[in-house]
């Protein structure tokens, strides 16, 4: 059986339409949380949200949302409040990686800028915004406010040349996780996490893609295996559980090792 832990919880998940967003949409669901997940994707976020609805039975509210933008940011965390009794969960999982495979002396201003703008500005307005107001919150079964957890990226200890802007935004996101965790205690704890390499939308979704890719560049993982979607899920989960409630501050790779090498 499955532990009700996020019931009368309500969570927000960003980039939530499709990868580690919509498996974790489904496991928090699936623990009693009620949902919005923000997207701007609209007919992916559509698809997805319909979903997870069905299958779980609990309310999901898609918004449509760019969080780079400060604006849409505070109308999507006043709707976000408006439509769940209370946001106990942030999953701030929107990201994008543009100007892949190009070197940091040949990116484009513009790459660089919105991956920067989505990946890092877009985790801060959204925990900014959201966190002021979980802060506040109340519950009978725990002295927490709430939980935040930032995606980061193996990027972020491995450093690859070929991955410039993506990389500084996800050192840049354990750095900011790590920031909140201090502001936010003692009422929300906040971590990041580091996948590796997974089959999700940075990776068209393709396991071909991602072998090749690791042939090609000779990439050893030290468990032999790429990643899963539910292996993130998997920490996600623990990290919004009781069992994590005496961690902040933290960064956690979940990838087979790949960091070690």
């Amino acid at each position: 059986m499955i532990e009700k832990f996020l019931e009368a919880k309500g969570a927000v998940i960003t980039g939530g339409a499709s990868g580690f967003g919509r498996g974790v949409a489904y496991a928090f669901a699936e623990r009693g949380a009620d949902l919005v997940l923000v997207d701007i994707n609209e007919e992916l976020l559509e698809e997805t949200s319909k979903k997870v609805a069905q299958k779980t039975g609990k309310k999901v509210i898609p918004i449509i949302c760019d969080v780079s933008n400060s604006k849409q940011v505070k109308n999507m965390r006043n709707q976000a409040f408006n439509e769940l009794d209370n946001v106990y969960v942030l999953f701030n999982n929107a990201g994008i990686a543009p100007g892949a495979l190009m070197n940091i002396m040949r990116i484009s201003e513009t790459n660089f800028d919105s991956t920067m703008n989505v990946n890092l500005k877009g985790q801060w307005l959204v925990a900014k915004f959201i966190g002021r107001k979980m802060k506040n919150q109340k519950f009978e079964d725990t002295d927490l406010s709430g939980k935040i957890i930032c995606n980061s990226s193996d990027a972020a200890l491995t450093l690859p040349a070929e991955l410039p802007a993506y990389t500084l935004s996800k050192v840049g996101v354990v750095a900011l996780a790590k920031l909140l965790a201090k502001s936010l205690a003692p009422k929300i704890t906040v971590n990041s996490i580091c996948p590796g390499i997974h089959p999700t939308g940075i990776y068209l979704n393709s396991v071909e893609l991602i072998n090749n890719m690791i042939k090609s560049g000779n990439i050893k993982i030290p468990l032999e295996r790429i990643g899963t979607v539910e292996d993130v899920v998997n920490l996600v989960v623990f990290l919004t559980s009781p069992a994590s409630d005496y961690i902040t501050g933290q960064c956690f790779p979940v990838d087979g090792g790949l960091s070690l090498i």
